[in-house]
């Protein structure tokens, strides 16, 4: 995919001013706004991740990479699947409602001015490349925006999250429905209690899509990054080759620790980085010892499995 128009590029050059047309923005799929893609997104990126990581349970496909033993699972947590699909579900109803009520007073993205405004850029600033401008103008300010919306975002939950464990009330009522999850698994990405569900996630990420002015496209990727962020975080796996495990230091492993008894009072960062827990010095010190201490009980009930599975294999022969 070409992510320079050579078209614009030429009329972005030419000697003559590109005239204004002012036209509503076309959305990305021709059978639904961007605003309502905004908000189908995150929801459909939710399930599809989690049924993703739902199967692997199922059919056991990836046991090395366990963070916990699937027994763990069963008997740990405090409450059921149904519990937590139907809370997710919740969730997503206040979630969508209050993104509808929002996108009544959003302005809707327009076009047609991008090449006058480049042009008009490049007149003064001729000595830069016309190809740079334009990978800034349509790339760069977005990618900026993103992340300093994850900054905004991060604070946001780092100091809400820290604020529900120290406060007994709001633990007690709010938080430690999260914390019947001793041991995540996907699905319970979005298991909270409704009111901290709403303050944490949708009004965070609501804070740092208006604070920013980000776009309807902008807002798509950055709700759908999130979700698919947080669902990875409590996916119950540690891999190899999982992108946001590798990019961000806030992964599935850190955020578990803060699931269990001996590190609830640590590592208050998500979704993304953890600069906030070593700044306030609430990092779990052992981190390096809990992995090693994990891959050596998932290697162990990996080799279990095996033999199991090989039993079996042998007695259905």
């Amino acid at each position: 995919m070409n992510i320079i128009n050579n078209t614009d590029i030429n009329i972005i050059n030419g000697i003559k001013e590109p005239i204004i047309n002012i036209t509503p923005k076309s959305s990305l799929l021709s059978f639904i706004s961007d605003s309502n893609l905004s908000l189908i997104a995150p929801v459909l990126a939710y399930w599809l991740y989690s049924i993703y990581f739902h199967l692997i349970d199922i059919y056991q496909l990836l046991e090395k990479y366990r963070i916990h033993p699937s027994e763990e699972q069963l008997s740990k947590n405090k409450v059921t699947q149904f519990e937590v699909i139907r809370d997710v579900i919740f969730q997503h109803i206040i979630q969508s409602i209050t993104g509808l009520i929002v996108s009544n007073f959003e302005t809707h993205s327009l076009s047609g001015y991008e090449n006058n405004l480049l042009w008009n850029i490049k007149q003064k600033y001729s000595l830069i490349p016309t190809e740079i401008l334009y990978l800034i103008y349509w790339y760069g300010i977005s990618i900026l925006k993103i992340f300093i919306a994850f900054i905004i975002i991060d604070t946001w939950q780092y100091y809400l999250h820290k604020l529900m464990h120290k406060n007994k009330f709001l633990y007690k009522h709010f938080h430690s429905r999260h914390h019947q999850l001793y041991v995540p698994y996907a699905f319970g990405a979005l298991f909270n209690n409704p009111v901290e569900g709403f303050l944490l996630d949708t009004l965070g990420t609501g804070i740092a899509s208006i604070s920013l002015g980000l776009t309807e496209r902008e807002n798509i990727f950055l709700y759908t990054f999130s979700t698919l962020k947080t669902v990875d975080d409590h996916c119950g796996y540690s891999l190899p080759w999982d992108l946001f495990q590798l990019i961000f230091p806030n992964n599935s492993i850190y955020h578990d620790i803060h699931h269990q008894m001996f590190g609830i009072k640590y590592n208050f960062s998500q979704p993304f980085f953890i600069f906030w827990d070593k700044l306030n010095n609430t990092t779990y010190h052992g981190i390096d010892e809990y992995k090693a201490k994990q891959k050596e009980i998932t290697i162990d009930k990996y080799r279990q499995f095996l033999k199991e599975r090989k039993e079996k294999s042998k007695k259905e022969q």
